[in-house]
């Protein structure tokens, strides 16, 4: 809940910060208003770490251009044309945008710039009204005009204008309700949300890479769960992510099974507990809470009825590597992170069949393989998949589970286990087998990975044995 006398005191705090005090100073000599903007004032009244100062003035570009450049190490005017020059003051990277009040035209997400004289209009064209806060400096006066601390102290999300209006006029501001209903735990007021059912179509003329964005943005809050419902409720989710509602597979009065959508959420918040609990402070994992999302997404297209009342999902994970790796591109993903969710999904079944009886070392080996750099984020993921509500069996899978990590680690200590390949190289192989480079060398090479897997490391001479011996009764 918020503290309004908290509140003030840490507005006090921000507008004392170093650079917030430098800039001010300059600006005021300079004769132009200078104001704190958005998430900073925000979070500074709820308490929250500050971060990325932007601030907002009645100075043209040129002008902010002319009262950084003295107190500042570098400049640069990407966004110019927007109203925006950036700027590094004593070593953090602020950007300072003149006031603004933007006209859109409907079928893109780009705004007619128009520049503005007042503050007010500039802040009724942001987002939501929590966002639409200013401090301005040096002065320390809180500019409020669409009454963002009453919905700060109801925790809701509500945007400055109309809905339709705001939505109508950058449709992207629909995926940040969701993801600031995540981040800051707010509930999102009623027009609102029915504003974002109602355009949901609008989110076409979006880019691909902005949709990415703002999904990306969501799943590195703490617990992105709350975002996720708000977007398959509201069904905008099916215009970039579909696959996702799908799991909400329908229950029939026979067979009976686990809800799958709710199974999903539910790995995804443990996965992220401990993604936190064996990696605390680290940054945010986004291929394996996408991973730990979409793992069981096959499902839908894979699932059969069985007579007796039981459902099958052969398969699932094969089916939903690909549609993961499908949806992926089309969100216009970066090939490494692609690649990483599919292969996890593909792989998040394979350590339940250690939990069928003991693997050998040779299959531990190949698990260890197979995974590769992947390893610790197929962990986390297997561990977060186990969400049945039978204790013993979850105790079962989980010691399961830490025995294979031990033998892992047992087998590391033993073995380079971290880059397994065979003894013998391309070369070696050739000299020994007297043949070219082309096919041959490859099944030979395949051959002797499977030993190393098979038996471990068996030394050069064995290897080089065995390899004799494997090519003679080829013929």
């Amino acid at each position: 809940m918020l503290n309004m006398a908290e509140g003030l005191s840490r507005l006090g705090a921000l507008a004392a910060h170093p650079v917030v005090r430098t800039l001010a100073t300059s600006f005021a000599d300079a004769g132009f208003e200078l104001a704190v903007v958005g998430g900073p004032v925000r979070d500074a009244l709820l308490g929250r770490p500050t971060h990325d100062l932007d601030f907002t003035t009645n100075a043209r570009p040129d002008d902010i251009l002319r009262i950084v450049t003295p107190i500042s190490t570098a400049q640069w005017d990407i966004g110019r044309a927007f109203g925006t020059i950036g700027a590094r003051v004593q070593g953090e990277q602020v950007e300072i945008t003149t006031y603004r009040a933007d006209a859109y035209d409907g079928t893109t997400r780009k705004p007619v710039v128009e520049f503005g004289d007042d503050i007010a209009g500039d802040l009724l064209r942001r987002d939501f009204t929590v966002n639409a806060m200013a401090l301005r400096v040096p002065e320390v006066k809180l500019i409020d005009p669409t009454s963002g601390v009453e919905d700060l102290v109801a925790g809701a999300l509500r945007t400055p204008i109309d809905p339709a209006v705001s939505f109508g006029d950058d449709p992207l501001r629909m995926l940040r309700a969701a993801r600031f209903s995540a981040q800051l735990e707010f509930g999102i007021e009623h027009d609102t949300l029915a504003a974002i059912e109602e355009l949901r179509g609008t989110l076409g003329i979006v880019s691909p890479e902005r949709i990415q964005g703002e999904l990306i943005r969501l799943l590195q809050t703490d617990d992105p769960v709350r975002g996720i419902r708000v977007l398959v409720d509201t069904g905008l989710i099916e215009l970039f992510l579909p696959e996702v509602p799908a799991l909400r597979l329908e229950v029939d009065e026979h067979h009976h099974h686990k809800d799958v959508y709710e199974h999903s959420l539910t790995v995804l918040r443990q996965a992220i507990a401990l993604e936190k609990q064996r990696h605390p402070g680290a940054a945010p994992d986004v291929p394996l809470r996408i991973a730990a999302l979409l793992h069981d997404i096959g499902k839908p297209r894979t699932r059969r009825l069985e007579p007796g009342g039981g459902v099958t999902f052969h398969h699932h994970d094969a089916v939903g590597s690909r549609m993961a790796r499908k949806r992926l591109q089309a969100l216009r993903f970066d090939g490494d992170t692609t690649d990483a969710v599919a292969k996890l999904i593909e792989l998040h079944l394979r350590f339940f069949g250690y939990a069928e009886g003991a693997w050998t070392d040779s299959a531990v080996r190949r698990y260890v393989r197979d995974a590769g750099d992947l390893l610790e984020r197929l962990h986390i993921l297997t561990r977060a998949d186990v969400t049945t509500r039978n204790k013993r069996k979850a105790a079962r899978l989980a010691g399961a589970y830490d025995d294979i990590e031990r033998r892992i680690d047992l087998l590391r200590e033993q073995e380079e286990l971290d880059s397994i390949r065979p003894e013998l190289d391309g070369n070696q192989i050739q000299q020994i087998l007297g043949i070219p480079p082309g096919r041959e060398v490859g099944e030979a090479y395949r051959f002797l990975l499977d030993l190393r897997l098979d038996e471990g490391v068996v030394g050069p001479d064995a290897a080089e044995q065995r390899l004799r011996e494997w090519w003679a009764a080829r013929g």
